[in-house]
């Protein structure tokens, strides 16, 4: 690689100002928002590889974001990053994907995007020209902002292909070089085929799991929801309304219990002449206030008054956009998450 531009030698007034133009110049023009306090670090080292741009980025906390106002001045192309450390979190076309080390994400450069990253990372980026690329727009589309792991099908092929291209891209003669490019928008354009074709497969499945997932918001005040009625409101039977659940990572009645904390947090986190907190967990489903409690402290380390008297002084900041806590990565104990009734 050819380009390798550090903040570490540039004064701390005019750190964020030359790590948005290094972003620029090694890949896209975008605005840069550090998301803490103090000069903003980075280095990215970069260069071509054929007709691709590749780049080794790494820097602290921030957002990066690309407008229709910065589209104009340069060639299409389709970004694929690799996220090597700490976590980052992509928006495009309606979608939101979060990744962690070993994790891939595509985004389209000649539509807006956010790439917001919440604490130090790494990643390394290749980009494709897009006339490069045999693939219709439509199934483009359908693979930005998608997860994409390094465990299973071209995925599993091409991340750890397109993260070792970017780190030995600096020593491979043109020739290789070029054949290895090739190489890599082939492999790109077999799994948007591959996605493509899986995507009309689950398009049914994936419509059923919105629809589950909006009933259970709109009947969180029942008490009576559970999987058995989840179940019975779509003429499903509950073994088959488990196996949808699968690949969500959550059963239902952890769902159902995770979505009636989390409206609760947010009423709790209001200011002003706020309602009981018997009052909020019966509105939102808990039918037994010492349950509540419990799952409530489970979830967020404090019981519900405490929790609201932190939040309501500032002593206890949120860090959602509902304005409440994250709930705690502790999964509810099966006894309490996974009894017939969610209250």
């Amino acid at each position: 690689m050819d380009l390798v531009l550090s903040t570490d030698t540039v004064p701390d007034h005019e750190k964020l100002a030359y790590w948005r133009d290094a972003v620029g110049r090694a890949l896209v023009p975008v605005s840069v928002v550090p998301r803490a306090a103090g000069p903003l670090h980075g280095r990215i080292t970069g260069g071509r590889l054929g007709s691709l741009r590749v780049a080794a980025v790494e820097s602290d906390a921030q957002r990066i974001s690309r407008t229709t106002a910065h589209t104009g001045g340069s060639d299409p192309c389709v970004a694929v990053h690799v996220q090597t450390a700490g976590r980052a979190t992509l928006l495009q076309d309606g979608r939101r994907v979060t990744a962690g080390p070993g994790d891939m994400m595509v985004y389209d450069t000649a539509r807006p995007y956010t790439l917001d990253f919440p604490e130090r990372f790494a990643g390394r980026v290749v980009q494709l020209p897009r006339r490069a690329l045999d693939v219709p727009d439509e199934h483009l589309r359908d693979i930005t902002a998608t997860p994409i792991t390094a465990t299973a099908g071209l995925g599993a092929i091409l991340t750890p292909f397109l993260a070792t291209l970017v780190g030995e891209a600096h020593s491979c003669p043109p020739a290789v070089a070029g054949r290895l490019a090739s190489s890599a928008v082939d492999l790109f354009t077999t799994l948007v085929a591959e996605r493509s074709r899986a995507g009309i497969a689950d398009t049914a499945r994936e419509q059923l799991v919105l629809r589950i997932r909006d009933h259970i918001d709109r009947h969180l005040g029942n008490p009576d929801l559970a999987p058995e009625t989840v179940a019975g409101a779509h003429h499903i039977s509950v073994r088959y309304l488990h196996r949808l659940f699968e690949d969500e990572g959550i059963t239902v009645a952890r769902l159902i219990q995770r979505r009636r904390l989390q409206e609760c947090a947010r009423e709790l986190a209001r200011g002003g002449a706020a309602p009981a907190v018997s009052a909020i967990a019966q509105r939102w489903g808990f039918v037994n206030p010492a349950h509540f409690s419990r799952v409530f402290r489970g979830a967020y380390g404090h019981s519900p008054r405490e929790w609201r008297r932190l939040r309501t002084s500032g002593a206890l900041p949120g860090t959602g956009c509902d304005g409440a806590a994250p709930i705690a990565a502790r999964p509810p104990r099966p006894a309490e998450a996974d009894r017939p009734r969610a209250a």
